[in-house]
């Protein structure tokens, strides 16, 4: 962290041969999202349905922003059987490839229009089963890389990000390419990708499981609780209950705050309301939260036998379950470098979201045409993630994760200013081009950073639970804040070019964030790696 590598030692990371299959599962994570997507999209245009109900079949990819609700049950809960062969990382993600392999099967004996009832379904199990792969293969890919430093963290991310392109780009041409064949349909075409995705779950049968022992850890946290329950009343049941209400109001909002009471809060007010709810019950929380941890450290009683029911059990598994992994984050970083942390990651692509979210309206009304749009901001975007997301590693693993993180973030800021510039100029494809090339480098560059940061942030016993809290963060702030980006386009009399300047300047308050976190912030990574190297040592 204190002085920069060569680019020798640098591409010496590289050189792992774990990073091929952390490659390999990326490439699984990105393919269901074809099968659900774009695919099942243009199966669904074939066949004559209206762009609002194929519009609608979009709602199942809520399920990759809610999967933070059961994220912890990855971590707690063991596959029968499996586990005890593959261990628990492994398992969860053979069981949820097996299970998008079935639904995938499924979709080709169905008849796309007396049946769309069963397509909706089958689509929901795959995301909801791909949505689950996620939670276990980016667990996986911390847990493997935590026996290292800090440093092989990047270079996994930027490998997990190559990876899930290349299964989401890469792959996602085959079936537009088989059913344009003659004598091919889109029932036989979904049977080709079932085979593909079948091909891509060799992999967790020849990778090894990371040895971590959360087990022991988890069954210690869980009779922490346990003691400590008989003697604090109602505490633990308001702890418990406040955690759904946050998650529904979360889940709520994702899902277009459905029957709103507009008479009652105008919907122009209705994020502010939710937001301050959220915020209201996360304060209630961590009060609570922050009461019954110290009353367990202070906890010397022993209960007899007869003091604990079923009830003080289910409240202690569900507490070392669903609690304990953001408790710990908060013991570990502080509350206030937490509430800093979980900020930072809250704002940091904000500007990003807003531009994504309007992207396609944009170079619609400047005259650029869906062909244009396809061969230059798809095509291109594709390749240059792939490719800057692994340059993107080799200047953070050089140079550092926080620096990583300030340039990425900058960089990502100025390039929305030649979206700017587009909107001035007019449907240049030269200019798009180059724009679209600047866009996915940036994006891909912070990007890789900021997984490294997540991963980093991760404690070992709860690596699933935590990592998918912050990503849903990260989520639920590009999708509610981004979603009201079209009111500020029109706001702004439809003058483009401003708001990509504004949307530049969104970048700001999540770095004056970092900035103000970043000596913490290098103390707690460089503790992380000290801590690695000792474990290694007394391995050795």
């Amino acid at each position: 962290m204190t002085s920069p590598h060569t680019i020798r030692q640098t591409l010496t990371y590289f050189r792992d041969r774990r990073l091929l299959s952390i490659f390999c599962f990326g490439i699984a994570s990105g393919f269901p999202w074809v099968m659900t997507g774009s695919a099942m999209s243009g199966w669904l245009k074939d066949e004559g349905l209206s762009r609002s109900s194929i519009g609608l079949f979009g709602l199942i990819f809520v399920t990759y922003s809610i999967n933070f609700l059961w994220s912890p049950l990855v971590d707690r809960i063991k596959v029968p059987l499996i586990t005890k062969m593959m261990g628990q990382r492994r398992s969860w993600i053979v069981c949820t490839q097996f299970v998008i392999v079935l639904a995938t099967l499924q979709l080709t004996q169905v008849n796309a229009t007396n049946q769309l009832n069963l397509i909706a379904l089958f689509g929901l199990i795959i995301a909801f089963a791909g949505s689950t792969q996620d939670i276990a293969v980016d667990a996986y890919r911390i847990d493997l890389l935590s026996e290292k430093d800090s440093n092989y963290m990047a270079a996994g991310s930027a490998m997990a990000t190559a990876g899930w392109w290349t299964g989401f780009a890469g792959l996602g041409v085959i079936p537009f390419l088989l059913v344009d064949q003659p004598d091919w349909n889109w029932p036989q075409v979904y049977l080709v990708l079932a085979a593909i995705m079948a091909i891509l779950m060799i992999t967790a049968f020849v990778v090894r499981e990371p040895q971590i022992d959360r087990e022991t850890v988890q069954k210690a946290i869980e009779s922490n609780y346990l003691n400590a329950l008989p003697s604090q009343g109602h505490r633990p049941l308001v702890v418990i209950l406040i955690l759904p209400l946050i998650l529904v109001s979360i889940i709520y909002a994702n899902v277009g705050y459905p029957s709103w009471p507009e008479l009652l809060i105008n919907n122009n007010y209705r994020f502010t309301f939710i937001t301050v709810f959220i915020l209201g019950l996360l304060f209630l929380f961590i009060q609570q939260l922050s009461r019954l941890n110290k009353a367990i450290r202070n906890n010397n009683h022993i209960p007899a036998q007869n003091e604990i029911g079923r009830i003080h059990r289910l409240a202690a598994w569900l507490l070392a379950t669903l609690v304990a992994p953001i408790q710990e984050f908060f013991d570990r970083n502080g509350t206030r470098l937490a509430i800093s942390i979980l900020l930072f990651i809250f704002l940091f692509k904000i500007g990003e979201a807003y531009l994504g979210r309007m992207s396609i309206v944009f170079y619609r009304e400047v005259g650029f045409s869906n062909t244009d749009i396809a061969y230059y901001s798809k095509m291109i975007n594709w390749a240059t993630t792939i490719v800057f997301s692994l340059i993107g590693s080799v200047f953070t693993i050089r140079y550092g994760i926080l620096k990583g993180l300030f340039i990425g973030g900058i960089a990502m800021a100025s390039s929305n200013l030649l979206f700017a510039v587009m909107a001035i100029v007019g449907p240049d494809k030269l200019l798009f081009a180059g724009t679209v090339f600047v866009d996915g480098f940036t994006s891909a560059w912070g990007s890789v950073a900021f997984v490294s940061l997540l991963s980093v942030l991760c404690n070992r016993t709860f690596t699933a639970s935590q990592y998918a809290l912050m990503v849903s963060l990260g989520t639920f702030g590009r999708v509610m804040l981004g979603s009201y980006s079209g009111i500020i386009v029109d706001w702004l009399d439809g003058n483009w070019a401003l708001f990509f300047v504004l949307t530049s300047f969104m970048v700001i308050p999540s770095l004056l964030f970092l900035y103000s976190i970043r000596k913490p912030l290098t103390l707690l990574i460089e503790k992380q790696d000290r801590e690695t190297q000792e474990r290694n040592l007394h391995k050795e």
